[in-house]
């Protein structure tokens, strides 16, 4: 009777599961979709361009903020209200706006949104009109000058080129009408760095003061930025200060308690990072600098700016002066921030990349991973031979780590012994099991130790594989096609089976989250989290068991829950600790073997042996 009552709750478990599923697929979620495209279209048909206020010359950084909650959707119609110079190298494509002379429109075209190879490039900027508008531009400071300086809305004149590319560099002009002529050259890399370069000629009769500035500007934060505890988005600098250099962070809500922090620098850079990428600003590194980064309209439109502001110069009648800025806008990728800290004199220009605070483990596991990269092409097979070289450094305190279990083991008998004859004398049971220890010669907390010695390892590739472009949309093999984002298959999709996305469904979704990296308990149950659960339970079964019945009710439920823990992190981690727990369990059991104590992968053989 109770079989059966067991087998009907699974089956009525199992259908209605398979219910919910149908009712996600084929109801609540092609409503969620007309939902969304009923509010694209209402967005569409109030589309108008946002008005702008003229650029202050006397404040740095001054921001055009939109004069209406109302922000263009269509991208071809922001760019439109502005005449346009093409950007195209072999890792940008955008343009620049001749009205302010505004590096706004970039596009980074070796990155992708999605693993889609026909996915969208990933946007790094976007122009003033659309909603969390994003760019940089270049200028002067200055007052009481007749005639002014270029502005936010100054039409600059296109002069020398056509097309911005890593061979052809533009000239663009513009005269005050008062005897001031600027001239800006702007030249770009194959990577992605701009060079500004700013010649200002004083044709008129009296002396002016000037000062350069430059800035980076987000418009508000997208929702998906800033959410996640343990990676550093938004400010970033790094500052002289002494003899040498700090790096400052303001992550976003941070950022947004304070108007304005302010630092005066010696070379450094300064700007706004986000997950993968960064615009940051880099003045000539012998040129004494003001900073700046700072809140605007907070309550309104959450404009953020890093900004920078070069040291007053007078130029006599007859007389120029020039300033040349670079600014850095693309991926964070260790190979190319160290190769322009090398190149610029850069201090620290590899830690915009968040190392975390076990940088010293986190910097040096991300280059053997690359290296073993280097050898065999394939991420998940370098995180193999990352796990492999670590069991075999740590293999002799792992050795003396198993053959104490081992003994233990051995001696449950004893142990149990003292267990029956003290149980109504718990002080006197616990000093009868240390003397045991010592008598055989038995540290009980070796077993702990290579535990202990994997956490902060496991903390530093976590980061690796959460932080590192390298990382992003890395394939493995099969169906693993992100090592950076969480296992697809699930429970809830049959392990793949069924071609759907359940974490964008409206309820199921709320259960299990994105498919980002993340961490937490969820009930996304994914086949590289059910393989880790296995191999943990097995590597935990090959352990003596706690002599406290509770203890041991823990230990017994800690691969399940764990299971369900590490269901949300990145599908690199699952795959380098199920394979250390592999590699565990192998070398454990041979030094059981060795000592001849019972194992439950010799007694599962046993028993098979004996059932056929």
């Amino acid at each position: 009777m109770k079989s059966e009552n067991a087998r009907n709750t699974v089956i009525f478990i199992a259908c209605t599961a398979v219910i919910l599923i149908l009712y996600q697929v084929f109801v609540m979620q092609p409503q969620a979709d007309r939902r969304k495209a009923a509010q694209a279209a209402v967005v569409a048909s109030q589309q108008q361009v946002p008005g702008q206020t003229a650029g202050t010359a006397a404040l740095p950084g001054a921001s055009p903020a939109p004069s209406s909650a109302i922000f263009l959707t269509n991208r071809t119609q922001a760019l439109g209200s502005a005449v346009r110079v093409p950007i195209d190298t072999p890792t940008l494509q955008g343009s620049l706006s001749l009205n302010g002379g505004r590096i706004d429109d970039l596009f980074l075209k070796r990155y992708r949104t999605t693993i889609d190879p026909n996915s969208p490039y990933e946007e790094l900027f976007r122009p003033s009109g659309m909603e969390h508008a994003y760019f940089a531009d270049f200028g002067w400071l200055a007052t009481n000058v007749p005639g002014g300086v270029p502005g936010d809305n100054t039409p600059w004149r296109l002069t020398n080129g056509s097309r911005l590319t890593p061979t052809t560099p533009i000239t663009l002009t513009w005269d005050n009408g008062q005897g001031l002529r600027f001239t800006r050259t702007i030249s770009i890399d194959d990577q992605y760095l701009f060079s500004v370069r700013d010649d200002v000629q004083n044709l008129g009769t009296q002396a002016i003061t000037i000062r350069p500035y430059s800035r980076v500007q987000r418009q508000g934060v997208p929702e998906t930025l800033g959410k996640n505890q343990i990676l550093h988005e938004g400010a970033i600098g790094t500052f002289s200060k002494g003899e040498g250099f700090a790096t400052q962070q303001l992550k976003y809500k941070d950022w947004t308690k304070k108007e304005v922090v302010s630092n005066d620098s010696t070379g450094g850079w300064l700007g706004i990072t986000d997950k993968y990428w960064m615009a940051a600003l880099i003045p000539d590194q012998k040129e004494a600098v003001s900073t700046e980064f700072r809140i605007r309209d907070a309550s309104t439109y959450n404009i953020h700016e890093a900004s920078l502001s070069g040291a007053l110069r007078t130029i006599q009648p007859g007389q120029s002066a020039t300033e040349t800025q670079r600014l850095f806008a693309g991926a964070k990728r260790n190979e190319i921030l160290a190769g322009y800290e090398k190149s610029l004199d850069l201090p620290r220009f590899i830690y915009a990349i968040d190392w975390g605070f076990l940088f010293f483990l986190t910097r040096p596991i991300f280059m053997i991973v690359e290296f073993f990269y280097g050898l065999v092409g394939n991420f998940g097979v370098a995180i193999l031979l990352l796990t492999l070289s670590i069991k075999l450094i740590m293999f002799p305190l792992a050795n003396k780590s198993y053959e104490s279990l081992s003994k233990m083991r051995l001696l449950q008998p004893k142990m149990e012994e003292i267990k029956a004859k003290h149980k109504d004398d718990p002080a006197t049971q616990q000093k009868e099991t240390m003397a045991l220890y010592q008598r055989e010669k038995i540290n009980p907390l070796a077993g702990c130790l290579p535990i202990l010695v994997q956490i902060p390892v496991f903390y530093a590739l976590y980061k690796v594989l959460y932080v590192t472009i390298e990382m992003r949309h890395a394939p493995f093999f099969g169906w693993i096609r992100d090592l950076s984002a969480r296992d697809t298959t699930n429970i809830w999709n049959l392990f793949g089976l069924i071609p759907w996305d359940p974490s964008t469904a409206p309820l199921i979704g709320n259960l299990i989250g994105s498919h980002g990296a993340g961490g937490g308990f969820t009930l996304a149950l994914s086949v590289l989290a059910i393989f880790y659960g296995l191999t943990m339970w097995l590597q935990t079964a090959m352990n003596p068991p706690a002599a406290d019945p509770v203890q041991r009710q823990i230990f017994m439920f800690m691969p399940l829950i764990f299971t369900f823990i590490m269901a949300s992190f990145p599908a690199g981690l699952l795959v380098y600790w199920s394979w250390n727990n592999i590699l565990s369990i192998i070398q454990q059991y041979f030094i059981m073997h060795r000592f001849k104590a019972e194992n439950p992968i010799d007694d599962f053989f046993s028993r098979l042996k004996k059932a056929t």
